[in-house]
């Protein structure tokens, strides 16, 4: 059995645009670098994956002994059945798809996405708001069909049902918490975490400097 883990990445420049008003656009890009290395040590840490693979425009920070596949901008469902593909063609029986802007995951959280996913058949883990998927767990040649998106937790759970795969859930900090608004990143500087330690001070000096609301 061959197990690989699919990391999309998007461009880093054009990432986390929803924290316009905490970072700055070049503030971002670090903060889209630095989610995707402890993505990276996670995926080096686990006992259960046997390859990684990112899908994306550009290799950046992503190591030089992990495959980059190409991101061909065709959306991301598209673009992850492209990849898994050409995953089945390099011999992977087994796909974990992980996102990459996950700041508190480790390996033990994906081992057991992968543990549970191998008892059940397939593994989902949501997102804190129990409507997206951050993780997910398949056969690599099942017929599943990807259905990132909005409501994916839901449809996941549906086309699940479709391929004839028991589908289980995993509930674990590491893969639920993601950071895509400005309340995900509080939370995530408000934890004390030394390598976003600039992050926070850049964050705290720009919220001082915003016009303050005159009182009534």
């Amino acid at each position: 059995m061959s197990l690989w883990a699919l990391v999309p990445v998007k461009d880093r420049a054009a990432g986390k645009g929803r924290l316009a008003g905490q970072l700055s656009p070049l503030e971002r890009v670090e903060l889209v670098r630095l989610m995707l290395g402890r993505v990276v040590e996670a995926l080096r840490g686990s006992w259960c994956l046997d390859h990684a693979a990112f899908v994306s425009v550009e290799r950046d920070t992503i190591p030089g002994d992990f495959e980059v596949l190409p991101d061909t901008g065709e959306g991301l469902n598209p673009v992850l059945e492209q990849a898994r593909q050409s995953l089945i063609a390099r011999g992977a029986d087994e796909l974990v798809v992980l996102h990459a802007d996950l700041p508190l995951v480790s390996a033990g959280d994906i081992d057991e996405l992968i543990r549970t996913g191998r008892r059940n058949g397939l593994a989902l883990a949501a997102d804190a708001a129990g409507a997206g998927t951050n993780a997910l767990y398949l056969p690599a040649r099942s017929v599943f069909r990807f259905q990132f998106g909005a409501d994916s937790r839901r449809r996941h759970l549906e086309e699940a049902a479709r391929a004839g795969l028991a589908a289980a859930t995993v509930d674990v900090p590491g893969l639920s918490f993601d950071v895509d608004g400005p309340d995900d990143l509080e939370r995530l500087l408000a934890r004390g975490d030394a390598r976003f330690a600039p992050l926070a001070a850049a964050s705290a000096k720009r919220q001082r400097a915003l016009p303050r609301r005159s009182g009534t």
